[in-house]
């Protein structure tokens, strides 16, 4: 079970977009998080007449390391660390640690 997954809202604690909140569109193996609006680099894409791609430069969102961003407890609305714990029946589920309330 990973502590963060696709359309959680998190607030980015470090880099050039620290501070800005986005939800995640998508959960990379290696670590790293797309997240939506975040990260924004400019790419010079060549067009394809034949699929309909126009060229020019485009923005394209870029892949973000998981260490920089913290998932936003709703009761807050700050971000908070997450943790995983078992539950009697054998499910696992994520908490927030700050208040120890489970992660919806």
């Amino acid at each position: 079970m990973n502590k963060l997954v696709k359309n959680d809202q998190v607030v980015v604690i470090a880099g050039k977009d620290k501070g800005r909140i986005g939800n995640v569109t998508q959960v990379l193996t290696n670590g790293k998080l797309v997240v939506q609006g975040l990260n924004v680099a400019k790419k010079h894409q060549k067009g394809n007449p034949q699929a309909g791609i126009p060229g020019g430069i485009i923005d394209k969102e870029m892949p973000i390391d998981a260490s920089n961003v913290m998932l936003v407890n709703p009761a807050t609305n700050k971000g908070d660390r997450v943790g995983i714990k078992v539950l009697e029946n054998g499910d696992k589920v994520r908490f927030f640690k700050s208040n120890g309330e489970s992660v919806s």
